[in-house]
């Protein structure tokens, strides 16, 4: 954890589990007024994927971690709404920069291609090679099952590990059915975070107008991939 010491002595066990966490000293908020009733109370982040905990013993630090697929930010109890709201969004961010900065090595995306096979495949994909390549820039990933081989696009560096993971798992899928039909969409289901690395994607595309969806399933549409490769 990159952080400022609390200055509070003890801490919490669920506050020891967050390594991965982010914590920053806070400015004081007393004398401040609350916002007054009436105002527009704007959510800048989903309610549904962020816990904010208050605490009366934190009075100098506001810190966020995560927990599954939940982001918990602890801060302290007499911290108005709208201070909440901006210390919310602003942890987020700092996890979202922290979490980009980890990026995985041909080896260790070869590790992780593993433990996804056994978690969500049986441990029936098996690749022989996975690895970066910076000259994808029409797709996220792509595979050639007669090789075994797996690559993923530079982009993807940065973006968040589930991410990383959908797409990784899209490909070794495709170890086990070249196409897209729904024998192939099947073995994704067990995946829990398929729709929303999706939506991430989505978003991505949208915004900067980059790499389609792996295997996007447009009425239709051929699979647009090179011969002897998957997207």
């Amino acid at each position: 954890m990159a952080a400022e010491r609390d200055s509070h002595p003890s801490a919490s066990p669920r506050r020891a589990r967050a390594a991965s966490g982010s914590q920053v000293a806070a400015p004081s908020t007393r004398g401040r007024p609350e916002q007054q009733p009436g105002a527009a109370r704007s959510e800048p982040f989903d309610r549904s994927r962020v816990e904010v905990r208050r605490s009366a013993r934190r009075s100098r630090t506001v810190s966020a971690y995560r927990e599954g697929d939940r982001t918990i930010v602890l801060i302290p109890a007499r911290m108005s709404h709208a201070e909440e709201q901006r210390w919310v969004a602003q942890m987020l961010e700092k996890l979202a920069a922290q979490e980009s900065r980890r990026v995985l090595g041909d080896d260790a995306l070869v590790a992780r291609a593993r433990e996804l096979s056994a978690a969500y495949l049986d441990d029936r994909a098996e690749p022989a090679q996975v690895r970066w390549v910076t000259n994808q820039n029409s797709r996220w990933g792509s595979c050639t099952p007669s090789e075994r081989t797996i690559r993923l696009s530079h982009r993807l560096q940065g973006m968040p590990e589930y991410v990383v993971d959908y797409v990784l798992l899209h490909e070794l899928a495709h170890l086990l059915v070249p196409d897209h039909g729904p024998a192939f969409w099947a073995l994704l289901e067990a995946y829990p975070k398929t729709e929303r690395a999706r939506g991430y994607l989505e978003g991505v595309v949208s915004a900067a107008r980059l790499p389609h969806i792996p295997g996007a399933r447009h009425a239709g549409q051929p699979d647009a991939g090179p011969a002897g490769s998957c997207g």
